[in-house]
């Protein structure tokens, strides 16, 4: 079963790319899940994976990327970090007020039985609950693609940041957890 997030969020999937059931494509841990279309056929899908997980205090954001690493490695196995950077809390504009940290790995996993070399963004980041001070929500925000993937889809990547965002809790009905996406638009 998906994970739920801490804080139900909207977002928007870029063009060409289409929202995915995350346990039907082995993604059981993430909320969201979004595939690039263009790529079918090519051995191996560029995705874009959403997941959260609230936090009862403050944690160093790098702590964060040492958990999300070593989650990664459990799984799949030989993981190398290439690069890590921290970011302000402009970096992700839907959610104001977020620091965070982005690490590139280098991921070197198995599909359908073959090695592939999978390059993964992914942006971390720590946002205070506006209703509850003192408790926190964890985001980690993926692009997985083969490197020679990267160059097609990464400004889609950078695009999709920019829309994730908390839900309208007012709105009957939208793209938030649970709800249903609205036409162009995916729910978290």
């Amino acid at each position: 079963m998906p994970e739920t997030l801490p804080v139900p969020l909207t977002c928007e999937v870029p063009p060409g790319w289409q929202s995915a059931p995350p346990e039907e494509v082995g993604a059981p841990h993430a909320a969201f899940v979004a595939l690039h279309l263009a790529s079918r056929g090519s051995g191996f899908i560029p995705n874009i994976t959403l997941s959260g997980r609230p936090r009862e205090t403050a944690v160093d954001l790098h702590e964060l990327a040492d958990e999300s690493l070593q989650r990664l490695r459990d799984t799949v196995g030989r993981v190398e970090l290439v690069k890590r950077t921290d970011v302000g809390p402009g970096f992700a504009q839907g959610l104001a007020g977020a620091a965070g940290v982005v690490q590139n790995l280098r991921v070197y996993a198995h599909q359908n039985g073959r090695p592939v070399q999978l390059c993964q963004s992914q942006v971390l980041l720590l946002v205070e609950d506006i209703n509850r001070p003192g408790r926190y929500a964890e985001f980690e925000i993926a692009l997985t693609a083969r490197a020679d993937q990267l160059d097609e889809v990464l400004d889609d990547f950078q695009d999709f940041l920019h829309t994730v965002r908390p839900a309208d809790p007012a709105a009957e009905s939208g793209p938030e957890a649970g709800g249903a996406p609205a036409p162009g638009e995916g729910g978290a």
